[in-house]
């Protein structure tokens, strides 16, 4: 039973090779199971590949079906229209073509495995990426709003300094007024003098006019903080909703390339792994001697071709041989005088009516 069936994956014909020899068999097996467990790594390739994709089992199962019986397909093709031929030189012209659509499919397969083999280096490579697309972001998002904010912080500093210096402006009188009336500057005089009303009454206008710039700038700088503190939130809010793409970075182009930039020597002994199971039942094609069963399907196919080629001929003949018969019959009866002047008869009837119906349209035109 299982030898039949992986007979059947080798694309074998199941009548010639029931007559062959048990190592004939033996040959074909091999051949058919090398084609059926590189279709079963098909499928665990593509299923684990279409995994990362639609995150969906069920559905990577599926597709992964498809894909293991497209490439059983192919290689079985593949194999079964490989031909022994008398020269190793005509036998690998016909493989050449097979063997670069095997390379292709070995290529395609490992990729998803070798994915997933070195899953844990991958994702430390991913890891690192995203943190650096982390970074980035932020100060992608920062720099948006970093105009506005910067504008709030210069006009909240210049309010604040206008405070400042009008605060300094109004100590600075206070000391002066307060030097006068000790008398240690300004007039030399100790006493609340003329000079001395004059300085406190400056003060007193630059401490009012002081107290209405702070109530005006404080509103101003309470606004303006409450504006900032908005701009931040937003920003938060921007970076916390695009984390969540930086986050699911991690399909099968992003560890495809994430691959690539692992040692490149591991990675290329998998493909060359796949590349050998892939392109040994047409190696070992091309490489045995050859064999009874191939033997048995050269003479089926030559007394196939040596049939079509003689019915061809034969029709060929049939068809010269009918011509030639109609010909002499057709020479025959022209020389029959009977028929000959019975042929005159009818053209002469025919050539009359037809001059009889041009008179009639003439006379009608006029």
């Amino acid at each position: 039973m299982l030898q039949s069936f992986f007979i059947l994956c080798s694309g074998a014909d199941k009548n010639l090779i029931e007559g062959c020899s048990e190592g004939e068999k033996t040959k074909y097996v091999g051949i058919g199971t090398t084609v059926f467990f590189t279709a079963v790594m098909a499928f665990i390739a593509s299923s684990y590949a279409l995994f990362t994709v639609f995150d969906n089992p069920f559905m990577a199962m599926g597709f992964g079906i498809v894909w293991g019986l497209l490439i059983f397909n192919l290689d079985r093709f593949i194999v079964s229209t490989i031909r022994k031929r008398d020269r190793f030189s005509s036998e690998f012209f016909q493989a050449t073509p097979r063997i670069i659509l095997a390379i292709i499919i070995a290529i395609v397969i490992s990729k998803p495995l070798e994915i997933k083999i070195f899953e844990k280096e991958i994702n430390t490579v991913l890891l690192k990426e995203k943190n650096a697309m982390t970074l980035k972001n932020k100060k992608e998002i920062a720099s948006y709003f970093k105009s506005d904010l910067d504008n709030i912080k210069a006009e909240t500093d210049k309010l604040k300094a206008e405070i400042t210096n009008k605060e300094k402006e109004v100590n600075s009188l206070y000391e002066t007024y307060i030097a006068e009336a000790e008398g240690t500057k300004g007039t030399m005089k100790l006493g609340k003098g003329p000079v001395f009303k004059e300085k406190i009454a400056k003060h007193n206008l630059a401490f009012a006019e002081l107290d209405t710039i702070k109530k005006r700038n404080l509103a101003k700088i309470v606004v303006n903080e409450k504006n900032a503190k908005t701009l931040q939130t937003d920003l938060d809010k921007k970076v916390i909703e695009t984390q969540p793409i930086i986050d699911g970075f991690d399909g099968l182009m992003a560890r495809i390339n994430a691959l690539n930039k692992l040692p490149w020597l591991p990675s290329f002994f998998i493909m060359l792994l796949f590349l050998a199971i892939e392109t040994s039942p047409i190696i070992a094609k091309l490489l045995s001697p050859k064999g009874e069963y191939d033997y048995k399907l050269e003479d089926l196919e030559t007394a196939l071709k040596t049939t079509l080629t003689q019915n061809n001929y034969q029709r060929n003949l049939l068809i010269q041989t009918s011509a030639a018969m109609h010909d002499k019959v057709y020479d025959d009866i022209a020389k029959d005088k009977k028929l000959y002047d019975l042929q005159r008869s009818r053209a002469s009837e025919l050539l009359e009516l037809q001059a009889n119906g041009f008179l009639e349209k003439q006379k009608k035109t006029l």
